[in-house]
């Protein structure tokens, strides 16, 4: 559910749903709930019911009735495991490859192509209406609930109380828990039935409650949007409606594996830098099978493992499904789960699987070193995103290296 701008790795930490987070406010942190006493744990509930009773106030004036107020928090105490795992999320992460041999993995291919031919007729339907191939639906789902198997029991209400009374991102929070109540109002969902991942993303497809709002549809015409039902097909319509809004292109793929000539300029694999295939063509890029990649778009090349991993040709789908999770191995994982659904092969190239990647620390003395040699990623946060990949690459450049953009460990030991 978190949003990553990482052009290599993705976070160990759970990826769902379209979401955005935001900042803090002034409630003070408390202790993770291991680590409290009886007494300490006695005195957070206190502050949280002392909480809610101001929250609720504060609901009431944007619109929450009282009657539903007193349903969503009837029997809701403060949640210390949500605390512990949000305090717990790892600074570690997993290299695209290791992201993909599980995201795409045999047993993931074969269980999509059984969940598509379970819900054939209802995936078919969705497609002709928004346009969004099954594939790409059922590889979305698949990614986000392991096909509706793990959609999270956590009560969504309690959840989202305690991370917006916790204080570390609380005006988000806040905003989802006002956006869960609203859906409470409408009747699409009654209280205890609105459950969830630990930080309240919801369904089959990990909805947070704003999204919710503003793309889910009641596809079965039963009056309810209804994406927590056993019945995965209001969830799954949603997606395809996020992704149709989100500015879906009819017929375009997200993306094609492709191999780069001998020579190639590593400089031109940017994302702000698009051709047409036909002149990626002229430049000796084909896809696997040595043909010129047919005419989609104008597309990007993404070399999301260095230049010694596989490279892609992305297409302007790839920047819509980034809407719903902005990790570049994410969007890979969904476009290359859906492509081996529909029975394409497995990414030929191979990958660099001798390197590790960077840890959370690691990844902020990579910039920090950069921009002490005059490489300027414009901040130290930790996160390889486009400023610092090409910070990277014009290092690169300067010291005579491949200069692909790869934020890797021998980087850093060569910066050290």
């Amino acid at each position: 559910m978190m949003r990553w701008a990482c052009a290599a790795l993705v976070a160990a930490v759970a990826i769902s749903g379209p979401t955005q987070l935001a900042g803090a406010n002034l409630v003070p942190k408390l202790r993770p709930a291991h680590l409290m006493t009886p007494v300490q744990m006695a005195s957070a509930n206190a502050r949280f019911d002392n909480w809610v009773t101001a929250f609720k106030l504060r609901a009431r004036g944007q619109g929450i009735r009282s009657d539903v107020l007193d349903r969503a928090f009837a029997g809701v105490s403060y949640d210390p495991d949500v605390i512990r795992r949000d305090r717990n999320q790892s600074e570690f992460t997993k290299t695209i490859w290791d992201y993909l041999d599980s995201a795409a993995s045999d047993a993931r291919v074969r269980n999509g192509r059984a969940a598509l031919e379970a819900h054939r007729r209802t995936l078919q339907q969705i497609e002709t209406r928004y346009g969004v191939p099954k594939e790409i639906v059922a590889a979305v789902w698949g990614l986000e609930s392991a096909y509706g198997t793990f959609r999270g029991n956590n009560d969504v209400v309690r959840s989202l109380a305690t991370l917006a009374f916790d204080g570390r991102r609380g005006p988000f929070f806040e905003e989802q828990l006002v956006a869960a109540l609203q859906i409470i109002q409408s009747g699409d969902t009654a209280p205890r039935n609105m459950t969830g991942s630990w930080a309240g993303a919801m369904g089959h497809t990990q909805f947070i409650p704003t999204s919710y709002l503003s793309y889910a549809v009641d596809f079965t015409g039963d009056g309810r949007r209804d994406i927590w039902s056993d019945d995965p097909s209001d969830a799954l319509a949603s997606t395809a409606a996020y992704l149709k809004r989100s500015g879906w292109v009819k017929g375009q793929p997200w993306g094609v594996e492709v191999r780069l000539p001998q020579g190639f300029d590593y400089a031109l694999a940017d994302r702000e830098i698009t051709k047409n295939p036909r002149e990626w063509a002229r430049l000796g890029i084909r896809d696997m099978q040595g043909r010129a990649v047919p005419n989609h778009g104008k597309a990007s090349i993404l070399l999301p493992g260095g230049g010694r991993g596989a490279a892609f040709m992305i297409f302007r789908n790839f920047e819509v499904i980034e809407r719903y999770n902005t990790a570049d191995a994410y969007v890979i994982g969904v476009g290359h789960l859906a492509d081996r659904i529909a029975g394409g092969p497995k990414i030929q190239s191979s990958w660099p699987r001798g390197d590790r990647a960077l840890t959370f620390s690691e990844r902020k003395e990579l910039q920090q070193r950069l921009t002490a040699q005059g490489f300027s990623t414009q901040g130290v946060d930790g996160r390889i995103g486009p400023k610092t990949i090409a910070a990277v690459r014009a290092y690169q450049q300067a010291s005579g290296l491949l200069p692909d953009g790869y934020a890797s460990l021998d980087l850093l030991t060569g910066l050290r």
